[in-house]
Parts: structure tokens; sequence; C-alpha cells
């Protein structure tokens, strides 16, 4: 663009020159003309005029150099300056840099060019926040169809898994019921420590079949629960009350931040088997050791009760089976049904149950009901 600008400066120094010489050379022969009549050969005036006819072209070329700078320093503050920087503008513009500077300068139609675009782009700009929330609510639908849709499978894997147990937990539980019986029985007539010993392994085992069994029967049994209005803060307080009788949390801290009043369409004897469930899952977790922290919060239609402890926290891999039935990280000590039961009866009060990473590093249990 400099070459441009030096070019038309060159063109119109020449032309300016040009025009001058034109209007000036008619005077400037008459007075040489009339000055050399009146001064006479070889003397200092001739010799001076001499001199001033052979100055006159280099003064006509000095007067071309100064009329191109002139011109050259006049075009590039007006037109060239204004012009590089809407062009860098424009640019910008291009690559979406929208935070685009642009003096009104450069006269009156690239001043209307650079308002133009900055109304560019400002609209560019309204537009990019448009979009960033259009994509913003589209990311939050499409977590909320995924989430939905992880639910929904694993309802109809919970309610399949359910009435298989259901079937299977019937068949089995008649003939166990009669060898508790009998291993009742044989514990009151054995004789000799060793058998005793055996016998108290044995009742130990069966009896940790009954659990898996009724909690097979939990997992099958239709939701038949009776959802009214009833103050989780109470039914909270009632199941930390008994929890803390236990030894399970002897060397558990347990807080609550609990607002009175607060009211949930629920059913007390869901609601409590549930949180018992997590305050037991939560100090095993923790090895007895730690803080438990349970909260009630409202939020528009939805009552949310958060058991969250100091615990290690679930890897990625946990929380991805957490809810399907059998799935236990206790080993031999868990039946992998408790969470699945505890999802099953929050399902059957119109609510949910889910797991996330708490503040302090550990796990955060939050179970939502709707509010009354």
């Amino acid at each position: 663009m400099k070459w441009r600008i030096a070019s038309v400066a060159f063109l119109l120094g020449s032309l300016s020159t040009g025009m001058s010489w034109l209007t000036l050379q008619p005077v400037l022969i008459r007075l040489l003309d009339a000055a050399r009549r009146l001064a006479l050969p070889g003397t200092p005036d001739a010799e001076a005029l001499a001199r001033i006819r052979t100055f006159l072209p280099l003064a006509l070329g000095l007067d071309l150099v100064v009329l191109t700078v002139l011109a050259y320093i006049v075009l590039d503050l007006t037109v060239g300056r204004p012009l590089r920087a809407t062009e860098a503008a424009v640019e910008q513009l291009g690559r979406l840099q929208l935070d685009v500077p642009l003096a009104g300068q450069g006269g009156p139609l690239l001043s209307r060019i650079q308002r133009a675009l900055q109304r560019m782009a400002e609209a560019l700009r309204q537009e990019q926040a448009v979009t960033r929330s259009q994509l913003e609510a589209l990311r939050e639908a499409n977590s909320r169809l995924a989430r939905a849709q992880t639910e929904l499978v694993a309802s109809e894997r919970l309610a399949t898994v359910g009435k298989l147990a259901a079937g299977v937990a019937h068949e089995v539980g008649n003939p166990l019921a009669g060898i508790l019986g009998y291993l009742s029985l044989a514990r009151m007539k054995a004789e000799g420590p060793e058998v005793k010993d055996f016998l108290e392994r044995i009742d130990h085992e069966v009896q940790r079949i009954d659990r898996i069994v009724r909690g097979l029967l939990d997992l099958g049994r239709p939701g038949s629960a009776q959802p009214g209005p009833v103050d989780v803060g109470q039914v909270v307080e009632t199941c930390v009350r008994l929890v803390r009788a236990g030894p399970e949390l002897d060397g558990v801290d347990v807080t609550l931040d609990v607002a009175p009043g607060l009211l949930a369409r629920a059913d007390p004897g869901p609601l409590s088997q549930i949180l018992i469930n997590l305050l037991l899952n939560a100090a095993q977790a923790m090895g007895g050791q730690g803080r438990v922290r349970v909260s009630i919060r409202q939020e528009a239609a939805l009552l949310y009760v958060e058991v969250e402890d100091s615990g290690p926290g679930l890897s990625p891999e946990v929380r991805a089976h957490l809810f399907e039935p059998f799935f236990t990280t206790k080993g031999r000590q868990g039946t992998g049904l408790g969470l699945a039961v505890s999802l099953n009866l929050a399902q059957g009060m119109g609510g949910r149950l889910d797991a996330r990473d708490g503040t302090g590093g550990g796990a955060c249990f939050r179970l939502s009901l709707p509010a009354a």
C-alpha cells in the first residue's frame, strides 16, 4: 500500500510542478528578457542572469521532490494509515477476533466503513453469545438425556434382576428356613467344643445366605410405598440416633445440617431404610473412623438429602457399577444389594438416588424427593 501511496504522491507532485511551471513560465521568461536587455554583456548582472537561467531546471526538480514528499505525507496520514487500520480490523474480524478498536479517522467515507465494521463486530458478538448459550443448553440437555437413559437402562435391568431374584429367593427361602430350624436344634444338642465351633460357622454362613435372600425379596418386591407429607428432618434425626446406638458409628463424628419443617412426599419406612443404609455404608467406607455430614436443602420442587463422608471416595469404575445388584467393594462382608434396594425404594417414592464426589474428597450420596 505504501508503494501505491508513493506513486499517487509522485503523480500529484508532478501535476502540481507542471501546473506551477506552466503558470509561472511566461512571467519568468518576460522578466529574464527584460533584465537581459537592461544588463550589458560581460557585466556581473549579465552573468547573474545566465546563472539564474541555468538554475531554473534544478529549481523545477527540487519543486517536484518537495511536492511529492509533502503529498506522500498528507496521503499517508489521511488515507494510508486509516486504510491499513481498517484492513487489519477486517482481518481480525475474519479470524472472529471481535474486540477490534476502530478509530473514526480517514475522512467521511472511511469513517462510515469503520462504523459499519463496528456494527458488524457487535452483531457477531451477540450471535456468538447466543450460540454459546445455545451450545451450553444443548450440552446440558444431552447430559440430562444421557443420565435419563442410564437410569432407564438401570431401572429395566434392576426390574429384570428383581423378578428373577424374587423367584430364586422364594425357592431358596423355604428350604433355608428348615435348615435354620434344624441347625438350632443341632446347636442345642451339640457336645464338644469342636462340634460347637463348626455349628457356629455354619450358622454364620447360613445367616449370611438368609440376609441375601431377604435382600433379593426386597429387590424383587413391587413398590408398595405410600408417599405423603413427611418431615424429613425428623426422620433423619431418628435414623442417626438409631445408628449411633450401634458399634458401627463409635468412632464417627456425625454432624447434621437440618432445617426444621422441610416436608417431602415420601414413606417414612422406606426413607428410613435408605438413610440407615447410607449411614452404615459411610461408616464402613471410612473404616469406622472419620466424619459424616447429613444435610437437607430444598430447591424448587425437590428436596435433597445428602450424606457425605470423609472416606477415600469413589473411583469412576466403582461409580459406574455402584447401584447394580450384587456389586460390592466389601468382599464377603457385603451382599451388593443395599444400594440397589435403596435405589429401588427411592424410585418407588418418585425420587432418585445418585453418588458424586464430596467436597472433602470423600463420597456424597444424594437422595432427591418431591417436596410436599
